[in-house]
C-alpha cells in the first residue's frame, strides 16, 4: 500500500525530463523554493490534457499547496529523521540509483538477448532446495550437497519429474502438483539468473546447479521452440478447486458443458459471460483477461495457454478447458507476432535496467567511472598490513580499524583518498558473513574488489543529484511522499479510525446523511424460463411452502440442468435493484415477472421503509467524512502554521 500510496498522492514525476538552464521560482513555502520545472512536471504528469487559462491553474495550485503544506508540516515534526523512513527512503534512493549505474554498452548486449529470447520460448522442469542469500556457510554446504544428489539421480536415470515430485524431492510447493514442470517462458518470466540458464541449457540436458535468491536449483529443459507471440482472450469461467471434493467438480463441469452447449447452439459469447460467469475481475469486461505470453509478464497455467492458443480463428472458443481452479470456455480475441525489434527496443531497454540483469553492467561501469575520476590504485601497498595483521580471530569480530596508525590510501578518485581504515570499516561490517576458514590474503583481495566497486559506485551515486536532475526529482518525490503517507496516517486516517467517541458524535450531528433506502428482505429466484418460474412458484405457496428450505427447491430446479435457477437471499435495496426497483412487490409471494430476459419469483418477508442508518451500519462510509473532515480542519491550521507566497507571474505564463 505504502508504494502505491508514493505514486498515487506524492504525484511521481514518471520519466518526464525537468528543464534545463533558467528555472524561476513558482512557489515558497516557508523560505523554501519550488521551481516552475517541478511544478510543470507534476501538473503535466497529472493531466493528459492540460490547460493553462487562468481558473485550471488556481485550481491545481491549489492542490498543490495543500500537498507541500503536509509535506512541509512532516518535515517541521521531524519525520524525515524517523529512523524506519530514514531506512525506506534510502531503500528507494537505491532503487532509483540503479538505472544510471549501469553501462549502456552492456546494456545494449542484454537487450538484444533479451530480443533473441523474446523470439523462442524454452519449456523447463525444475528441482529447488530452499536457501536464503544470508545463510551460513555450513547451511549452504549442505543445500549444495542435496541438491546435487538429486541431480545425481536423475543424471543416473531417475526420471526428473518424480525425483521433483517425491519424497525429499524439490522444496517448491508447486512441485507437488506440477512435477516441477513450469511450462514455456520467454524473456522476463522468470528471474534472470534462472532465464538465463534456461536458455543455456541443452534440450534434453539438464543443468549444473546454481543460485538464485530462492535457493539451488537445476533445470531439465524439456523443449526450445518460436515464441507463440501474445495472444488476448477472454472466458466464462466456473468455479471448481481440485480440492472442492467430486460432487462439486462434476456439478461445475456439467454446468460449462451446458454453457458450451448453448454457444453452439448459437448463444452469445459476452452475455453468457454476465448470466453464468463466477469470475468477478471479468465479467463486466465481458470476460477479457489481460494478454499473456511473449513479451507480457502475465502467465496463464499451462492448460489454459495451450487451449487458447490452438483456437484457430479470432472470435471462436474453446470447449470446456479445466484448470485446477475450475472450468474455462476461452474466446481468442486477437493474437499478436512478435514485434519487430524496433518496436520492442524502448520497452526492452526500460525493462533490462530495472531488470536483475542490469547488475551485469556494472563491471564495466565501475571501469568507466575510473577514467571519469582519475583513478590512480594503491591497494598494492595498501594491502599488506591487512596481509600481515589478519589473522583467524577476524572471524570472531575481533578487530577495529582503530588498529591502523597511519592510514595509508587504498585508492585516489577524483582526488579524494580512499584510506585503508575505509576498507578496515568494511571488513568490520561485513566479517560475519564470511567463512572462518577462509586464507587471509585470498579474503582480504576479495573483499577489496568487493569494496573498490561499492565504494566507486557510492561516489558516483552521491553525484546523481547533481548530474542528473530527473532523478532529484524523483527522489524528492519519493521523500515527500512517505513523508506524506506518514503524517497522514497519524493526523487522518488512523487517528479516525481510532476516535470511537469522535466518530460517534459525528455520526450523531450528521445522522440525517447516513439512511438506508427502502429495502425488501427477500428470497429471489432467477429463471431461465417462465415454466421454471411458475414450478417454483407452486412449490413456494404449495401448502407447507413457506417451511420448505430453499436449497431443497433449488437442488431439485437444478436437477437436470445448472442453469435453470439462481437464488439470493438479501435484504434488496430497491432503488440500486434493478430488477426489483419497479416491480411494485408485496409483503409474500409475488407473481412472475419478466425482466431483461429473466423470470423471476420473489418472496418478501418484510418491506423495510427508509430509515437512519445506526452507528454499526454506517461506520465505513463516518469513518470516511470523518477522515474529511479532520483534512480539512487540519489544513486550516497548516495554512496559518506555514508560510506559503506564490509567484503567479510564473504560474500563468506556464503555457506560454
Amino acid at each position: 500500500m505504502r508504494k502505491l500510496f508514493v505514486f498515487a498522492i506524492a504525484f511521481v514525476l514518471g520519466n518526464t525530463a525537468l528543464a534545463q538552464g533558467d528555472d524561476p521560482v513558482i512557489m515558497t513555502i516557508d523560505d523554501k523554493d519550488i521551481t516552475k520545472s517541478e511544478f510543470l512536471q507534476i501538473y503535466l504528469k497529472n493531466n493528459n490534457d492540460p490547460k493553462y487559462d487562468k481558473a485550471s491553474l488556481d485550481a491545481y495550485m491549489e492542490l498543490f499547496k495543500k500537498f507541500k503544506l503536509k509535506v512541509a508540516e512532516a518535515e517541521d515534526l521531524g519525520y524525515d529523521t524517523v529512523p524506519k523512513l530514514v531506512k525506506e527512503l534510502n531503500g528507494y534512493t537505491k532503487q532509483l540509483a540503479l538505472p544510471y549505474l549501469v553501462d549502456s554498452t552492456k546494456i545494449e548486449e542484454l537487450v538484444k538477448e533479451a530480443y533473441y529470447r523474446t523470439q523462442n520460448e524454452v519449456r523447463a522442469s525444475h528441482i529447488l532446495i530452499r536457501v536464503t542469500p544470508s545463510a551460513s556457510p555450513e547451511d549452504t554446504l549442505k543445500a549444495y550437497k542435496k541438491i546435487m544428489a538429486l541431480r545425481d539421480r536423475v543424471v543416473k536415470g531417475e526420471e526428473f519429474a518424480k525425483v521433483a515430485s517425491g519424497p525429499n524431492g524439490s522444496e517448491d510447493p508447486s512441485a507437488t502438483s506440477n512435477a516441477g514442470d513450469l511450462g514455456y517462458f520467454t524473456a522476463f518470466q522468470m528471474v534472470y539468473p534462472f532465464e538465463d540458464k534456461a536458455y543455456n541449457t541443452k534440450v534434453g540436458e539438464v543443468s549444473m546447479p546454481f543460485r538464485t535468491r530462492f535457493g539451488y536449483h537445476i533445470i531439465y529443459v524439456q523443449d526450445k521452440r518460436p515464441a507463440r507471440g501474445s495472444i488476448e482472450t477472454a472466458h466464462i469461467f466456473i468455479s471448481a478447486r481440485e480440492n472442492e471434493g467430486g460432487e462439486t467438480i462434476d456439478a461445475a463441469s456439467k454446468k460449462a458443458e451446458e454453457i458450451y452447449q448453448l454457444l453452439e447452439d448459437g448463444g452469445n459469447f459476452e452475455e453468457l459471460v454476465k448470466k453464468y460467469s463466477d469470475d468477478p475481475s471479468s465479467v463486466n469486461k465481458d470476460g477479457k483477461l489481460p494478454p499473456f505470453g511473449t513479451g507480457t509478464t502475465t502467465r496463464m497455467l499451462t492448460a489454459y495457454e495451450d487451449a487458447a492458443f490452438e483456437i484457430p480463428n479470432d472470435g471462436g472458443y474453446s470447449k470446456p478447458v479445466q484448470t485446477d481452479y475450475g472450468f474455462h470456455i476461452i474466446k481468442k480475441i486477437k493474437r499478436h507476432a512478435v514485434p519487430p525489434f524496433e518496436d520492442m527496443q524502448d520497452n526492452l531497454e526500460s525493462r533490462v535496467s530495472k531488470d536483475e540483469r542490469s547488475k551485469q553492467t556494472q563491471a564495466s561501469f565501475v571501469n568507466k567511472l575510473k577514467k571519469e575520476y582519475g583513478f590512480k590504485d594503491k591497494s598494492a601497498k595498501g594491502s599488506k598490513w591487512f596481509y600481515n595483521n589478519l589473522d583467524s580471530t577476524f572471524f570472531t569480530g575481533n578487530f577495529s580499524p582503530a588498529q591502523i596508525k597511519k592510514d595509508k590510501p587504498m585508492f585516489i578518485l577524483d582526488k579524494k583518498k580512499f584510506t585503508q581504515r575505509d576498507f578496515a570499516a568494511h571488513l568490520q561490517s561485513n566479517y560475519r558473513g564470511l567463512r572462518k576458514s577462509s586464507e587471509i590474503k585470498g579474503m582480504v583481495d576479495d573483499q577489496y574488489e568487493e569494496w573498490e566497486k561499492k565504494t566507486i559506485l557510492g561516489y558516483e551515486e552521491s553525484k546523481l543529484a547533481d548530474k542528473y536532475p530527473a532523478y532529484k526529482a524523483l527522489v524528492t518525490e519519493y521523500h515527500d511522499g512517505i513523508l506524506l503517507y506518514e503524517i497522514m496516517s497519524d493526523m487522518v486516517w488512523n487517528k479516525a479510525m481510532k476516535d470511537t467517541t469522535g466518530l460517534k458524535e459525528f455520526h450523531a450531528k450528521n445522522s440525517s446523511k447516513y439512511t438506508w433506502n427502502k429495502r425488501f428482505d427477500a428470497d429471489v429466484f432467477e429463471c431461465n424460463t417462465k415454466e421454471i418460474a411458475d414450478d417454483i412458484h407452486t412449490m413456494i405457496t404449495a401448502e407447507g411452502g413457506d417451511t420448505l428450505k430453499i436449497s431443497a427447491i433449488v437442488e431439485k430446479i437444478n436437477k437436470d440442468s445448472e442453469l435453470n435457477t439462481r437464488h439470493r437471499n438479501n435484504k434488496f435495496d430497491v432503488e440500486k435493484t434493478n430488477y426489483i426497483e419497479n416491480q411494485n412487490l408485496k409483503k409474500g409471494v409475488n407473481p412472475v415477472y419478466k425482466f431483461n430476459d429473466k423470470f423471476y419469483v420473489v418472496r418478501v418477508a418484510d418491506i423495510l421503509a427508509p430509515a437512519e442508518k445506526e452507528f454499526s451500519e454506517a461506520k465505513g462510509a463516518v469513518t470516511s467524512d470523518y477522515q474529511n473532515y479532520l483534512e480539512a480542519k487540519w489544513l486550516e491550521e497548516l495554512s496559518t502554521k506555514h508560510k506559503i507566497v506564490v509567484n503567479t507571474e510564473v504560474l500563468y505564463n506556464l503555457g506560454k
